[in-house]
């Protein structure tokens, strides 16, 4: 199954954030972030017909960037693979495979998802 998010690829850095109580630290995900969460999550719930998957699954991550700023691959999916999950996937733990590519495409900024569960 393929899903299409539209938008611009954004890097995890620029969504999840670190605060300090005293000693101990803690992640939350910003405004922006949880925008950009609930963005994915509804456009993927308009293409998944699918049952939610609750096997092992494999991915293939294309990404394709408005711009030809370089970029570390690793940083741009997390998110995405969040919003999946109680859509796609019960969890995202159950990613086994994934292959990212990276591409540009300055008119149709965009993620690519093709997904097969594991058998």
């Amino acid at each position: 199954m393929k899903i299409t998010l539209k938008g611009n690829p954004i890097s995890s850095q620029h969504i999840y954030k670190m605060r300090s109580f005293g000693k101990f630290v803690s992640m939350y995900i910003s405004k922006r972030g949880k925008e950009v969460k609930a963005s994915y999550q509804q456009q993927a719930s308009e293409q998944w017909k699918g049952k939610m998957l609750e096997g092992d699954v494999e991915i293939d991550i294309k990404l394709y960037f408005g711009t030809k700023r370089k970029s570390d691959w690793d940083n741009f999916h997390k998110v995405s693979m969040d919003a999946l999950s109680g859509i796609v996937w019960v969890d995202d733990v159950q990613i086994q495979k994934a292959v990212v590519e990276k591409f540009y495409d300055k008119d149709f900024p965009r993620i690519e998802l093709t997904i097969n569960e594991i058998e």
